[in-house]
């Protein structure tokens, strides 16, 4: 046997060994992240199932259902087909969509003007966004601002005080400052405004830190029960997200007052879980579109600048 096939034959005894020793690591690596998978996934669907059981099974498993005998949509047609959680549906989405787009409007200025090296005060005004970052004012200065502008009671409470985020700023203007000066400095040259840089040359090439950036608004307007529970008395008023704690964090009973023009009311458990999942549901309908942009859009613009 010539050398060269020696020590072939020797790196690969070694590699075979190295392999052998490494399949234990693996198999526990994956029983790990199986348990881990279980762990989220099983919950989830126990939610989905038991939002689409019938009702006598719901109640002989007396709570939980993971494999549902058939699909029932009773508990979904209960909740949509009118009352207090179709019409805090209605609020969410409204507040969602205004709120997200009013919240996008104002960042993307407010990044902009501060990107600019020579723009009027953008030292002292981002100081201020960065000491807003670190120090909040509190509940109740919050509350007597809202109070004093009279917006207790009103859809605007949900959105005016928490329209902008400082780290959404600051991630939208890094991100704002990495676009090459030559493209702005050429558009300023052929005459254009800075109104017309910024919608014609700066958003379109920075589509990923707009999506990034709009969605955590969207998840934030959506999820955001506080400012309901705070400043809206009205239960006509009330948004998804707080229906969602009342009814499936504290428990309350859902009242057939609460329901639309249905027959019999499902149980409590099957309406619970509907509710659950209305209100997971779009956040998980928009993710998947958006997720290719969140390394561009959130790392790239944390790092540049």
């Amino acid at each position: 046997m010539t050398t060269t096939a020696r020590v072939y034959r020797r790196h690969r005894t070694r590699a075979q060994r190295r392999r052998a020793a490494a399949l234990p690591v693996r198999v526990l690596k994956a029983m790990v992240l199986t348990f881990c998978v279980l762990v989220v996934v099983v919950p989830f669907v126990s939610i989905i199932a038991t939002s689409l059981a019938p009702a006598d099974q719901v109640d002989r498993s007396g709570g939980l259902v993971l494999f549902p005998e058939h699909l029932d949509f009773t508990a979904y047609a209960a909740i949509l087909s009118g009352g207090t959680v179709a019409r805090a549906l209605v609020v969410s989405l409204l507040v969602t969509v205004v709120g997200t787009l009013i919240s996008l409007a104002a960042t993307t200025t407010l990044a902009y003007a501060l990107s600019k090296p020579g723009a009027l005060a953008a030292r002292p005004i981002l100081f201020v966004v960065l000491f807003s970052l670190l120090f909040t004012p509190g509940i109740i200065p919050q509350y007597l601002i809202v109070k004093e502008l009279g917006l207790l009671d009103s859809y605007w409470s949900l959105v005016l005080p928490v329209a902008m985020n400082a780290f959404n700023v600051i991630v939208m203007r890094a991100f704002f400052m990495g676009i090459p000066v030559e493209l702005t400095d050429a558009a300023r040259t052929d005459g254009a405004s800075e109104w017309r840089i910024l919608l014609r040359v700066v958003l379109p090439l920075s589509k990923a830190v707009v999506a990034v950036i709009g969605l955590f608004y969207a998840v934030a307007y959506w999820n955001n029960f506080f400012s309901a529970l705070l400043y809206i008395t009205d239960t006509e008023k009330w948004p998804l997200s707080l229906i969602l704690r009342t009814f499936v964090v504290n428990s309350a009973q859902i009242s057939t007052g609460d329901l639309g023009a249905v027959g019999a009311a499902p149980p409590q458990t099957s309406l619970r879980m509907a509710i659950l999942v209305i209100s997971i549901l779009p956040i998980l309908l928009v993710y998947p579109f958006l997720q290719k942009y969140f390394a561009k859009g959130v790392l790239v613009g944390a790092v540049k600048g």
